[in-house]
């Protein structure tokens, strides 16, 4: 019911909302919570395991109970916590995990069943008769698993994804995250103020007490209105950080308020990526229950949630309350629902030297021991040193302690550190660099202590940084002692239960470690405790304690389970944003795209690039027609490629050549500066990564090409091998692909073409083969490479890629003004596989430098990645497969690639397989298809006849074997 007067909702603007087809009123400012408990609905949703009534038991999201699905058709979205959906006009929202409805749910009898469903009955069911796992028992569990669905409609819901940058980041905006983000600011820095909630304040939002002499939410407003009014600090309501990560780099989802969703083309919310130089985590603590029989029906909720309702949204969560705790939150609960004029039935302290001066039944040394009623609460049982007592009520509101929120300063790897002074867990001291902890989430519980370790952390973050500390001082607050007796379970007749959500009783962790799954980790996946969505947040530390006394160990030998993001569900689709569509699998395109397809040029994809199949030409029906023209055009003349997608990564620095050298088979520190090597790379365990060239522009100064395949491949190595494995080295590595267009001038007049639009001509003496240097094209400054892909005297040419579209353009029309034109991917193919050139069809992956006749590539002058797995004896025998040509000499000239090779005689089976081809074409300069593949023992079969079957594809042919170049096998026109 509302209470009159109280709260921070808009009176003003009352809005309708559904919930389970019926319909209700609420006010701006409500949470679906706070609406429903306004309307005296008390059941919301059902437990996962046994399908219990479950009612709100929190105020955020760390809500174990009540999810709810929200919207509806292809909008809807399971599994939302009624407790932060903002109320808006025309929600809709049903609970979910019951069939058919809420009130009749028919897999509640899961409850009668319960002594067969304890802890690991999965594991022992469901065991026999075999045949009847696929049959009967997968499809019952898999449709009676999970708790929403999603539509299964395709949902236009649409997120957004951005980066954010900040020299101290707070994360929370209670009292401490205020003061730590005033600190931070007042010095200079520039701050980012996250808070999930709505609206800046924390548990402030929930309190009456005074700050500074004003009501503490009074204060809250005026310090947001100065962290407003300044122009270095940026606040993020709505916004939750998710996790902590390397580098200073934090996630958080930001959820849109309604109204902003609403509008067309909204976003539904954004995840950000904030790399912060400091952070201050002030995300506060969070309530936990006692563990005590029938402890999870509606109505049972946490005692600082009651607070939250009554002070913040003005509810009365019950018309009699009983409120049970171990710690003085018990007692600020009842002062708060007396002073809004809530009868409370009774206040039982399990101290019992606690003393009360409120006027309410006061039970020190007593404890509740039961509840009664089905769908709500109607009376609770308390356990007294004289006897038992009934009292009838239909909310309880429980406090058994704060554990302060330590996830994000465990994100990477650390365990928080057991106090047994509060009973809780604290954060580890430097867990995450950069990162300091204030507030209750470090242990200061009081408002006093919140705001004094506030102004300190974030003064502190600014100081380390360079600013100076401004002279602020903290204000005046209560400074009450935490003071808290150790209560985690009340024995009794009936079932305790520690996780509300996934229905893990004491029972349940007692029999678990009876079992012998003693570790904590081992009892998590037994029990499924804290696997629920809201990962245990408000049950996992008194099922540590459960487990502690189980085991007969202390709570900080027991431990903790791993911390991992996200601290809050986030949505696939934020993760995601932007992955839909072409946003999914984006095109690459080339500076060249625009001309080439003026020019017919179909577009096929290499990796994420785009790039021209073939340029057909007047008269030409077939892309064999094209391709063979092509081929031979650059044989007899000039073509002109682009080969922009290669990638290219600039490497400086005085250890880029010893560097080289290590990632390398083959020596670089050699390489005179304006001269090209070819290099070949391999990974870790002896195989094949890639190829390409290297060539030294100066004395510190590599440009490496890399096939386009594998560009994304061997930039993450390289920085691996930089930052792990050679961190001691200077040198500095960059990926410059998409800031050069490079294009190849290929043929017997390539020379003749670029001498007439260099501003200075080269000569075979003054740039020989595998020379490179920088040249001048028009006044622009660029790079001129003298190596081969086609086995023709040919260049490459790269400038900015600013002037790639013009100078591609200016290249075809020289060409074709010779005789000659552009090629694309199929001639440049052709080009290659008859010079015997390799690609990543024979570098796949799982071949070795053996297997592609490159063994004397690898230097025995030098130590590189992968030498030593390398030289395993069975990545070097004679029996392994090796790079061999092929050409049809059957009847059948057909060779296709990816079919078998056998011996000629032998039958295509599986066990008399002696290799595959890689690539195959029809070669114009030689008038028949070849191929290349892999054989074993290849290179001494030469001259041998095999059969090459393709069974999918019903081919065979019988093949020669040949050496590998086909064309030119001598060399002489790449270097003429």
């Amino acid at each position: 019911m509302r209470i009159e007067d109280k709260g921070l909702v808009d009176r003003r603007h009352p809005v309708s909302f559904h919930f389970d087809g019926r319909r209700y009123e609420g006010f701006a400012g409500d949470t679906l919570a706070s609406a429903l408990l306004a309307n005296g609905v008390r059941m919301v949703a059902r437990s996962f395991k046994y399908h219990r009534p479950r009612g709100v038991m929190t105020a955020g999201s760390e809500e174990p109970n009540a999810l709810v699905t929200v919207g509806r058709g292809a909008a809807q979205e399971p599994n939302l916590r009624a407790t932060t959906v903002e109320v808006q006009e025309g929600l809709w929202a049903r609970s979910q995990n019951r069939w058919p409805t809420l009130g009749l749910d028919v897999l509640a009898v899961n409850d009668l069943f319960a002594p067969f469903l304890g802890a690991g009955f999965y594991y022992k069911t469901f065991m026999w008769p075999k045949r009847f796992w696929e049959g009967i028992y997968e499809p019952m569990i898999r449709r009676a698993a999970g708790l929403g669905a999603l539509s299964g409609e395709a949902a236009e819901d649409r997120y957004e994804r951005a980066f954010a940058h900040c020299d101290v980041l707070v994360i929370g905006a209670g009292p401490a995250g205020l003061m730590a983000a005033r600190a931070a600011a007042e010095a200079g820095a520039d701050v980012i103020l996250a808070e999930e909630d709505t609206r800046l304040g924390g548990r402030l939002l929930a309190e009456t007490e005074e700050v500074d002499g004003l009501a503490c939410v009074d204060w809250v407003e005026e310090v947001a209105a100065e962290l407003a009014a300044m122009p270095n600090v940026r606040i993020m309501t709505r916004t939750a950080v998710t996790g902590a990560y390397d580098g200073g780099t934090y996630g958080a989802l930001e959820r849109l308020a309604p109204y902003v969703v609403e509008r067309s083309h909204a976003p539904k919310g954004c995840f950000w990526r904030i790399v912060a130089r400091r952070a201050v985590l002030a995300a506060g603590a969070l309530e936990r229950a006692i563990a005590f029989p029938n402890n999870d029906r509606p109505g049972v909720m946490m005692a600082g949630a009651v607070r939250a309702y009554v002070n913040r949204w003005g509810v009365a969560p019950g018309q009699s309350t009983v409120v049970f705790g171990n710690n003085d939150s018990a007692h600020r609960t009842v002062a708060d629902l007396q002073a809004a004029g809530v009868h409370v039935a009774a206040l039982i302290d399990a101290r019992s030297y606690a003393r009360c001066d409120l006027d309410v039944p006061f039970y020190p040394g007593a404890q509740i021991c039961g509840t009664s009623g089905r769908r709500a609460l109607e009376a609770v049982q308390i356990a007294m040193p004289k006897g038992e007592d009934r009292i009838a009520a239909d909310c309880l509101a429980i406090s058994g302690g704060w554990n302060p929120s330590v996830h994000l300063a465990c994100h990477m790897g650390a365990r928080p550190v057991w106090d047994a002074a509060r009973q809780a867990f604290l954060p580890p001291e430097g867990a995450v660099p950069g990162m300091r902890v204030a507030g209750a989430a470090s242990g200061a519980f009081s408002t006093r202590t919140c705001l004094e370790s506030g102004l300190t952390e974030g003064a502190r973050a600014a100081v380390e940084l360079g600013f100076h500390a401004p002279d602020l001082a903290a204000p005046m607050a209560g400074d009450a002692t935490y003071d808290i007796f150790p209560l985690w379970q009340v024995p009794g007749k009936g079932r305790a239960w520690l996780d509300f959500q996934n229905d893990v009783t004491v029972k349940d962790v007692v029999q678990a470690a009876a079992e012998n799954f003693r570790s904590v980790e081992h009892m998590k996946r037994y029990t499924t405790q804290g696997m629920a969505p809201d990962q245990g947040k408000n049950s996992n530390v008194a099922a540590l304690a459960v487990l502690a006394d189980a085991t007969g160990q202390g709570i900080a030998e027991t431990g903790t389970t791993t911390f991992r993001p996200p601290y809050v569900p986030v949505p696939i689709a934020a993760l995601g944003a932007g992955g839909k569509g072409k946003g999914f699998a984006p095109e690459r395109r080339t500076t060249s795209h625009a001309e080439s397809i003026a020019r017919g040029a179909p577009m096929i994809e290499a990796g994420l690039w785009y790039r021209p199949s073939y340029f057909p030409q007047k008269g030409e029906s077939h892309w064999r027609q094209s391709c063979d023209r092509e081929v031979t055009m650059v044989r007899g003349s000039v073509g002109i490629c682009d080969v922009s997608t290669l990638g290219k990564i600039d490497v400086q620095g005085p250890d880029a050549a010893r560097f080289l050298d290590f990632v390398y088979t083959n020596m670089f520190s050699t390489l005179k500066v304006g001269r090209v090597r070819y290099g070949l790379m391999l990974r870790e365990d002896g195989h094949v990564m890639d190829d390409g060239t290297c060539a030294r522009m100066g004395e510190t100064h590599f440009v490496m090409t890399t096939t386009t395949a594998a560009a994304g491949q061997v930039m993450r190595h390289l920085e691996f091998v930089s930052q792990v494995l050679r961190p001691d080295w200077d040198v500095r590595i960059i990926s410059v692909t998409e800031q050069w267009a490079q294009f190849a001038v290929a043929g017997p007049q390539a020379r003749e073409l670029l001498n007439g639009v260099l501003e200075a001509e080269i000569d075979d003496a003054g740039f020989p083969y595998m020379a490179c240097g920088a040249v001048q094209i028009g006044g622009v400054a660029a790079r001129l490479f003298r190596i081969s892909f086609s086995g023709e005297h040919a260049y490459e040419i790269a400038v900015p890629a600013r002037y790639g579209a013009a100078l591609f353009a200016a290249l075809v029309k020289r060409a074709e003004g010779m005789g000659g034109g552009a090629y694309g991917l199929e001639a440049l193919n052709v080009l290659r596989i008859e010079k015997g050139f390799i690609t990543h069809a024979e570098i796949h992956g799982r071949v070795t430098a053996f297997d592609i006749g490159m063994q004397a590539m690898m230097s025995t002058k030098k130590d590189f990645i992968g030498k030593a797995a390398a030289s395993r004896v069975g990545l070097t025998e004679a029996g392994r497969e090796q790079l061999v040509g092929l050409k049809p000499v059957g009847a059948v000239k057909e060779l296709l690639a990816g079919a078998h090779i056998f011996d000629e005689a032998a039958e295509a089976v599986r066990d008399t397989d002696q290799g595959y081809v890689t690539s195959a074409c029809y070669s114009p300069s030689l008038g028949h298809v070849i191929g290349m593949g892999f054989l074993k023992r290849g290179p001494v079969r030469i001259g041998e006849r095999v059969r090459v079957v393709d069974h999918l594809r019903k081919s065979e042919t019988i093949c020669e074997v040949m050496k590998l170049v086909q064309v030119d096998p001598e060399g002489g026109r790449l270097r003429g």
